[in-house]
């Protein structure tokens, strides 16, 4: 039987809950005339991602919370093995899955796996158990071990491709890395890289160029490449300040690309307005905050930097999806946590949850 120490936090589950139940209900609203239109069914999508992605999440969520933290660390590195190795079986014939021209899920027969998403955990999980041995700190070949590890998880969602899922790692990472005590000029350093990096993996594919293009001036491209980022002012825009109504939404009704997905922060907006916007805002606030209280008091350089590193990734990506719904970043198709439809990201971001928690309760 499990006992929970006084330190557990039960406002951060409280938050953790609600943010859960606010994705289900917005799905719920904007999932039913998509549902319909595809399959004929307005609560198809809804029980998907209950099924594939609310119950495992959960049921693996209390595994990373009741198990002793010394054994995820132990096997940090078979993890990410083993999640390289599943990242390695999308590029497989009959076995992988492509769609829109990226190679990122595997075919399972009663539903499909996306790896990059649990690649997010897996890494961070990772970095935290290696960072956390002191004799490591401010090395120059720990730098270059890290480089090495970076480059190797890098080079498979560049062969994906899955840049906006590499972009999220390696920030984490970096993120890990300079809160582990390491010099600031390593993480400069590295960012630095990744910005050279990321130029050229920008200008070796023209789509990824269109999205600058779209984002710096989507009046030029209405209907092509700034479609999305347009109809998505528009939903917006759209909401005032209470919204159309739950289920009023018209550019979920084809208008709007990823509308159930990477576009849903902006049905959402269309739907409840300003007032909505902020409420969900805010709870993901709630939820950072506590999250990085956990990580600042935590009881040992493993679980503070596991801590840090989980409460960082979602934060970053909530940033990265509301950000390009409103234009202040170019879409990179990153889902919103908690919220957009895909099972495999939704368990991910359960299980992290789990190993907040199991982090508070020491």
């Amino acid at each position: 039987m499990l006992r929970l120490s006084k330190n557990f936090d039960w406002v951060f589950l409280f938050f953790s809950f609600c943010l859960l139940i606010f994705g289900i209900l917005i799905l719920a609203s904007v999932s039913s005339a998509f549902s319909t239109e595809k399959v004929g069914n307005p609560y198809y999508f809804l029980k998907s991602q209950i099924i594939k992605g609310v119950i495992p999440g959960l049921i693996l969520a209390f595994f990373a919370f009741s198990i002793e933290l010394e054994i995820f660390k132990k096997f940090s590195f078979a993890i990410l093995i083993l999640n390289l190795i599943l990242m390695g079986l999308v590029f497989l014939p009959n076995l992988g899955v492509k769609r829109l021209g990226a190679a990122r899920w595997i075919d399972l027969k009663f539903f499909t796996l996306q790896p990059s998403e649990f690649l997010k955990l897996s890494s961070i999980l990772y970095f935290s158990a290696w960072l956390s041995n002191k004799e490591r700190k401010g090395k120059k070949e720990s730098l270059i071990a890290f480089l090495i590890v970076s480059a190797l998880i890098g080079s498979f969602l560049v062969l994906q491709p899955d840049i906006s899922t590499l972009a999220i790692i390696i920030l984490v990472s970096i993120l890990i890395y300079f809160a582990a005590g390491n010099p600031i000029w390593h993480s400069l350093f590295m960012v630095l890289g990744g910005v050279l990096i990321g130029t050229l993996l920008i200008k070796l594919e023209p789509y990824r160029m269109n999205r600058i293009l779209a984002f710096l001036n989507p009046e030029n491209y209405p209907t092509s490449i700034g479609y999305q980022i347009k109809q998505a002012l528009i939903a917006v825009g759209s909401g005032g300040i209470f919204g159309r109504g739950l289920g009023m939404s018209k550019q979920k009704f084809g208008f709007l690309p990823q509308s159930i997905s990477d576009s849903i922060f902006a049905i959402f907006a269309e739907e409840t307005g300003f007032a909505g916007c902020t409420t969900l805002i805010f709870l993901f606030l709630l939820f950072f905050w506590r999250g990085f209280k956990i990580a600042k008091e935590a009881k040992d350089e493993f679980s503070k930097l596991l801590a840090f590193g989980i409460t960082s990734w979602i934060a970053i990506q909530t940033l990265i999806n509301v950000s390009s719904m409103i234009r202040l970043l170019p879409l990179m198709g990153v889902p919103l946590p908690f919220v957009s439809y895909g099972g495999s990201a939704l368990v991910s971001e359960l299980i992290g949850v789990g190993f907040l928690l199991n982090i508070s309760k020491t």
